[in-house]
């Protein structure tokens, strides 16, 4: 059910007070008024602390800067009297005991009226005194169709000769976790440079969408095209993403399957599991968001649980997509919530939870480079379609990994080097420490002012240390972990 059929099933339903959390309060104004003129006759009068009542007929505006007076107003009104009463804020002032008891008051007395109040507010402040006598709803960003009449709304201020039906929809697609007002903001700027909305305002909307998501600071929306085939080695997670190649189609839908829900990859640094995230999203045809759970945590008590349901209907509203989740061991261990008057465990709890119940089309990507410390509720079964084992790369690996590499940066001469001695004399190596011997003979070479050879990076290959000498103890983990079947090989 969305929210204009929520909204029209609690007004019928003769609901004194309803309580509105958004940050698009136009937004909401626009869709109550649409709704009184479709379905019922109700009067709509809107109170803010700084103008009051602007639309009530009286020599001056009422109740300004008096929110207990606004209530007053709203109690002398006959009871014959069909109204919707919008007011802004109005939760900052539920901790004066006399609003708090007068809004309780007026509850019972409104609802033998056709009468609502509605109060809007950017946070979810009820407390659970008030929660028994309102209705909470959440007016989320809006979804792809409310935005591609937003769309074809601009379109009417800019002329193309373009296909206006391919247009609206790529637009859409590209605004897709982005406010009414933030669309609206980002046209006006486009409109300003190039005066025609066409396909130029595609990449363009997706260049500004990545600095309103970043702007979040918990999110991050990446631009990238990296591929599965850039990645060397990891066969058989290859080909179960391949299986998953159409599993957000429409077609896919109506067979019956489900949505997947996404990986957990566990392995040491340098493996390439955060690759393997960037090119999941462009394997799948879908935008990549990085979740980064060390900025949810704020000071003050239940922002952090705040913080995460934002970024969690940011993903929602921005999908399909991939999200990814990095190093998620780091922010949740065993320990959980130890120290923290427990904000830890709740964050974890909200995650896990819509990790299990989520029904949107969003494909979870998470990594992990010490599982053992990571609490048993989050690799059991459900929270993950898989869970796989990333080892360091064999023989075989390397050597694709060293020509995966060398083919980018010698694109021309890569077939040239000896990559199966190399493979065979860097046992231990990692793809990440593979692709920086190459950088660091590359520098030695271009100091010489010559090409790059087989020699080049041999030498330095000898002269580095691979952390899988140092990290032994957790691999011998990760290894122990995979062999009992809790993951699989990649």
């Amino acid at each position: 059910m969305d929210f204009y059929q929520e909204l029209e099933l609690v007004i019928k339903a003769n609901t004194s007070i309803i309580y509105v959390i958004t940050n698009e309060e136009e937004r909401l104004e626009y869709i109550i008024r649409q709704f009184v003129l479709k379905d019922i006759s109700q009067a709509i009068h809107t109170w803010d602390f700084i103008e009051g009542y602007g639309d009530i007929l009286s020599a001056e505006k009422i109740a300004l800067r008096n929110p207990l007076q606004a209530l007053k107003t709203i109690e002398s009104f006959s009871d014959s009297y069909n109204a919707l009463f919008l007011l802004k804020d109005f939760d900052r002032f539920f901790n004066d005991n006399s609003i708090a008891r007068k809004l309780q008051n007026l509850s019972r007395k409104i609802s033998e009226r056709n009468q609502t109040i509605i109060i809007v507010s950017s946070q979810p402040n009820l407390s659970l005194a008030s929660a028994e006598f309102m209705t909470s709803l959440y007016l989320g960003l809006p979804n792809k169709y409310e935005i591609s009449l937003e769309i074809t709304r601009l379109l009417r201020y800019s002329s193309t000769s373009n296909d206006c039906e391919v247009l609206i929809d790529l637009l859409s697609n590209a605004c897709q976790g982005l406010s009414i007002v933030q669309i609206r903001s980002i046209a006006a700027k486009f409109l300003v440079q190039y005066q025609v909305l066409d396909e130029l305002a595609i990449d363009f909307f997706v260049e500004e969408k990545q600095k309103k998501i970043k702007e979040t600071g918990k999110l991050e929306l990446y631009s990238n095209n990296l591929r599965l085939d850039d990645i060397g080695g990891l066969h058989l997670l290859k080909e179960w993403l391949s299986k998953r190649l159409t599993a957000f189609s429409s077609a896919s839908v109506r067979y019956g399957l489900p949505y997947p829900k996404g990986l957990l990859l566990i392995g040491i640094q340098g493996t390439g599991k955060s690759m393997t995230a960037k090119a999941t999203a462009t394997f799948l045809g879908i935008p990549l968001l990085r979740l980064d759970i060390g900025r949810l945590f704020a000071g003050v008590v239940g922002e952090s649980e705040s913080n995460l349901r934002q970024a969690i209907r940011i993903v929602e509203a921005s999908a399909p997509c991939v999200l990814w989740i990095d190093e998620i061991d780091k922010a949740f261990t065993k320990n959980t919530g130890v120290g923290d008057g427990g904000t830890t465990s709740r964050v974890l709890a909200t995650l896990l939870t819509w990790l299990s119940e989520k029904e949107c089309p969003v494909f979870i990507v998470a990594t992990a480079n010490h599982v053992e410390n990571l609490p048993s509720e989050v690799v059991r079964k459900g929270r993950f379609d898989e869970i796989f084992f990333i080892n360091l790369p064999n023989l075989l690996e390397r050597q694709q990994i060293f020509e995966v590499h060398l083919a980018k940066l010698r694109p021309k001469t890569w077939h040239r080097y000896n990559t199966a001695y190399l493979a065979k004399c860097s046992v231990l190596f990692s793809g990440a420490e593979i692709k920086q011997v190459i950088i660091e003979a590359m520098y030695l070479s271009f100091m010489e002012n010559r090409e790059l050879n087989s020699e080049d990076i041999l030498n330095e290959i000898n002269h580095t240390v691979p952390l899988a000498f140092t990290d032994q103890v957790n691999i011998n983990k990760l290894q122990t972990w995979a062999s009992l079947g809790k993951a699989r090989l990649a």
